[in-house]
């Protein structure tokens, strides 16, 4: 066949593609066109081998282009299906990040495998989770390569945030929609020791300076407000001294100096927080249900019957029963924590108000208003030993209304007493087969609870239940005061520090015993010796 307009370098015509040029063999399915024997000489091939040579075989004008093509460029056609990839190369690799700095073909060693199990975007191409998967990764990429004064001011935020973390940590816990900090009071009566008129000693000074350190520290922790009021000299009425009464006016005007706060909490100056990191959310309120009880059948030190008979005392006296609601004659009340206005504890001898809980109410007022009553002071003030813990335990026998509000909590949650006040110290249960031990091995009924220092009836402090507060009451009769707040002191730096400091500890322990057994051994060796 022969084509005069070809532009075919070949004698006869045609085209140097396979299949265009007749005739021509299949060769594995391709179509190639047959070859020239070796020894034919062509223009075109003498050219290509400098004008004088033999042409060699199976050189073609397009092989020679594509070769020429291959050497200063890119390929314009590829076989294999490879064509694809080349199309969309840059479409694929704009969506994706730089992992180096070379050349493209130091990157990708095989371009085959380019597209395979990659994302179309941020959200994956069909939409799944996987592409999700890659933000993290890709915005790290992002801000390590490209953005290096983010990753600098991100940095730096981080350095002031561990910087600040005491401040940014009260704020936080402070807030009333956060950690609520703000909603609880600490009120501290000073100067309790030594009286009204009565100058205090080293001792007393001392006392005060441990104790007051202890409530700071701890609202500085947790956020909480501290008020410490002066009790040495207040005096509300001209003709009379009302020492130790006046907690219940301190205690109103403590709610009017906190309008936003929601609970109160009384405390003694021979009082000491033995575990700092317990906040009162977490410790109490958190469950009011699950850590009080409100039936005073439960722990009944003072007898008080319920519900109420008369104001009499005599217990064949007309009941109430007849004049009061279901509410005020169950011993649970309505049973729900928001109807809870007063949290006690209970000691072998009755209501202790060493630490206590008041929360602002319509109720609490009411309470303030009769348990403040000058009418009690005058007629009871010779005959109530304990004055105004006895007018609260007057109030709660003979006013059946104070009791659907009234909680009791368990004394060792707030109120633990050391060693010696109010008998012996029981202890808890010891583990068996060199278990742990302790009150929650005991059995879930508490049929077991009443020989050991658990539950409800557990009064004094035990180290190894972490009990949160200990309170040194009635230690001017008869005991060390300062002895007992010292000792609790440095009982709650020694299990309180820290793990730099335990290692210090153990190291100086390991040291200690070290030596000691050195010192025996020695004394070993010298008696041998004498011998």
């Amino acid at each position: 066949m022969s084509l005069d307009r070809s532009p075919s370098p070949q004698r006869g015509g045609g085209w140097s593609s396979p299949g265009l040029t007749s005739p021509y063999e299949e060769t594995n399915g391709h179509a190639r066109a047959r070859l020239p024997s070796p020894g034919k000489r062509h223009g075109y091939g003498e050219q290509l081998n400098g004008g004088g040579g033999a042409a060699q075989p199976g050189v073609t004008w397009g092989s020679a282009r594509a070769k020429s093509v291959r050497v200063n460029g890119y390929p314009s056609y590829q076989s294999q299906n490879q064509g694809f990839f080349v199309r969309h190369y840059r479409k694929l690799s704009e969506s994706l990040p730089y992992f180096a700095h070379g050349g493209q073909e130091d990157r990708y060693a095989e371009k085959e495998k380019l597209g395979r199990g990659r994302s179309g975007g941020w959200g994956g191409s069909g939409g799944g989770k996987r592409g999700w998967r890659e933000v993290p990764r890709r915005v790290g990429l992002l801000i390590s390569r490209r953005r290096r004064g983010v990753a600098l001011l991100l940095l730096v935020l981080i350095g002031l945030m561990v910087w600040f973390q005491k401040p940014l940590q009260y704020l936080y816990r402070r807030t009333s929609f956060l950690g609520g900090g703000s909603k609880f009071v600490i009120i501290l009566a000073a100067n309790q020791g030594g009286g009204v008129m009565e100058w205090k000693g080293p001792r007393e000074w001392a006392i005060e300076r441990d104790s007051v350190k202890n409530k700071k520290k701890y609202v500085a922790d947790w956020g909480y407000e501290l008020d410490i009021v002066d009790m040495s000299t207040k005096k509300r009425y001209a003709h009379e001294w009302r020492e130790s009464w006046e907690k219940v006016d301190v205690i109103r005007k403590a709610m009017t100096k906190f309008p936003d706060a929601e609970w109160f909490w009384w405390l003694d100056l021979n009082t000491f927080i033995m575990e700092p990191s317990y906040s009162l959310q977490s410790h109490i309120f958190s469950n009011l249900n699950a850590h009080t009880y409100r039936d005073i059948n439960l722990y009944n030190p003072l007898h008080i019957q319920h519900p109420p008979n008369g104001t009499s005392g005599d217990a064949n006296a007309p009941k109430y029963a007849n004049y009061l609601d279901p509410e005020t004659l169950s011993p649970n009340g309505d049973g729900k924590p928001d109807s809870i206005n007063l949290i006690i504890p209970q000691d072998c001898g009755g209501f202790n108000l060493g630490s206590f809980f008041v929360k602002r109410s319509v109720w609490t007022d009411r309470l303030l208003d009769i348990w403040w009553d000058p009418v009690f002071y005058e007629q009871k003030h010779m005959e109530w030993e304990h004055k105004e813990q006895d007018a609260l335990e007057y109030i709660y026998t003979n006013q059946p209304w104070i009791r659907p509000h009234t909680a009791f909590i368990p004394q060792r949650m707030v109120n633990a007493f050391p060693h010696g006040a109010c008998g012996d110290d029981r202890k808890v249960p010891e583990g068996k087969g060199g278990g742990r031990g302790g009150c929650k091995t005991l059995r879930p009924d508490g049929l077991e609870s009443n020989e050991w220092e658990c539950g409800i009836q557990g009064i004094h402090y035990q180290e190894s239940e972490r009990d949160f507060v200990v309170n040194m009451a009635g230690c001017e009769w008869g005991r060390d005061c300062w002895g007992e707040m010292y000792n609790f002191r440095q009982l709650s730096n020694r299990l309180n520090r820290g793990r730099w400091e335990r290692v210090k500890d153990w190291w100086g322990e390991s040291a200690e015993a070290m030596a000691k057994a050195k010192e025996e051994a020695r004394k070993r060796d010298e008696a041998r010796g004498k011998v």
